[in-house]
């Protein structure tokens, strides 16, 4: 079989394994008739429309004017995080598969027709998902679905090949052996950096989706109450379950800005931080049942989230042993205690700006919009989060390096 036919097999078969996630639950709905007898055409539109807004397309909405929404037009945008990984895995598994059966030399044949025949599927869909009331851009299906099948991909095929010059034919380990010894330091240096501030951002989004998890079993009551309201039948909660879990990771995010003090929004005008809550009304969607309520005595406890994650990052960095700048302020001056000083806090510096930007990215792709009337504005302010999660990892990351030769003291010999 030719490689650029089995690229396009393998990605169709992910964007129907995917489409599956979808059509089901849509079509549990409109069996059981939850759909006000919507024509069978109209579920299909209505399931093509789900797919693309689980890749990350935008929806054109049109209101109707007695529903006084001010505008005739809104823009849907959302990217549900946890249907989103769905497709993002099934390429990576693509990409493993794809990456076996190709040399060096011929993996782009295949990657090319793989992502070729995703952006035509997108465009497909977009084009006969397209209703009078919401539809989505051709162009915009053709390109942003395929980037989710590029970087699972890519990263699928760098798992299986275990190292890019397996892939691209170039051995960038040897180019970098070729350059002078203070700039490998300097790349060390960097990348040590980079991966810090990741980790930092990873270990507080960890830590909000535990806070998120406790919060919504202390609240499970309300949130059980909100269910009943909606009375949507089995299949009902079944697709309105499905949707909260596709947005868990959202909420993950939502939960870190929380905890770093930047807040998040839920409709123009309204403020979540761990100090107060001021909201208006909520759409009926049961896991916002676990938001806090009024004003928190303790919120402020939530500010440790980031500084813990600092910390660790910032231990995590001394034992990864690559602090080059510190030995070359070591060869500058003899005074230990000003290079110590300097160096830790350039890395501190350094760490936060590095999570800063990771956070300010993730608060940008969990942001949503309703496309109607205060709903366009839904999640944190990636400025705002960058800033704060880069002031209290950089605090971290200080302590978190200065105890780090605390830590990893070695045992006494006899």
């Amino acid at each position: 079989m030719p490689l650029w036919l089995q690229g396009v097999l393998e990605l169709g078969q992910a964007a129907f394994l995917s489409a599956l996630l979808v059509v089901l639950p849509v079509a549990a709905v409109w069996f059981t008739g939850g759909s006000a007898a919507r024509p069978a055409a109209s579920a299909a539109r209505l399931a093509g429309q789900g797919w693309l807004v689980m890749h990350g397309v935008p929806l054109v909405l049109r209101f109707p004017p007695e529903l006084g929404a001010g505008s005739p037009t809104g823009l849907l945008q959302v990217i549900p995080l946890g249907l989103f990984l769905v497709p993002l895995l099934l390429a990576w598994r693509a990409g493993r598969r794809l990456a076996r059966a190709s040399y060096t030399d011929q993996l782009w044949q295949a990657l090319l027709g793989a992502v070729l025949t995703y952006g035509a599927l997108g465009a497909l869909v977009a084009f006969f998902s397209a209703t009078p009331d919401a539809s989505a851009s051709v162009v915009a299906g053709a390109l942003i679905p395929p980037v989710s099948a590029s970087i699972g991909l890519v990263t699928g095929a760098y798992r299986e090949a275990g190292a890019w010059s397996r892939l691209v034919g170039v051995d960038f380990a040897a180019r970098v052996g070729r350059t002078s010894q203070h700039s490998r330091w300097a790349g060390s240096y960097a990348w040590s950096v980079i991966r810090s501030g990741f980790l930092a951002v990873l270990v507080a989004g960890g830590l909000s989706a535990m806070l998120l998890a406790v919060s919504i079993a202390l609240n499970w009551t309300g949130i059980a109450a909100i269910y009943q309201r909606v009375d949507g039948g089995a299949a009902g909660a079944t697709v309105l379950t499905l949707l909260q879990l596709g947005m868990l990771p959202n909420l993950a995010v939502w939960t870190m800005s929380w905890s770093t003090g930047a807040g998040f929004a839920l409709g123009a005008g309204s403020s979540i931080t761990p100090l107060a809550t001021s909201v208006g009304p909520l759409p009926a969607l049961p896991v916002l049942g676990a938001l806090p309520a009024g004003v928190l005595e303790y919120g402020y406890a939530a500010l440790a989230v980031p500084v813990l994650a600092g910390l660790l990052a910032g231990w995590w960095f001394f034992r990864e042993g690559e602090n080059h700048f510190d030995e070359w302020l070591v060869l500058q001056s003899r005074q230990r205690w000003l290079t110590w000083t300097a160096s830790t806090a350039a890395l501190a510096v350094l760490i936060g700006l590095a999570a800063g930007v990771v956070g300010a990215v993730v608060a940008l792709v969990s942001r949503a919009s309703l496309g109607l009337g205060r709903f366009t504005d839904l999640g944190p302010d990636p400025v705002a989060l960058g800033a704060w999660l880069a002031l209290e990892v950089a605090v971290g990351a200080v302590l978190g390096h200065a105890a780090g030769p605390l830590l990893e003291r070695e045992p006494r010999r006899r």
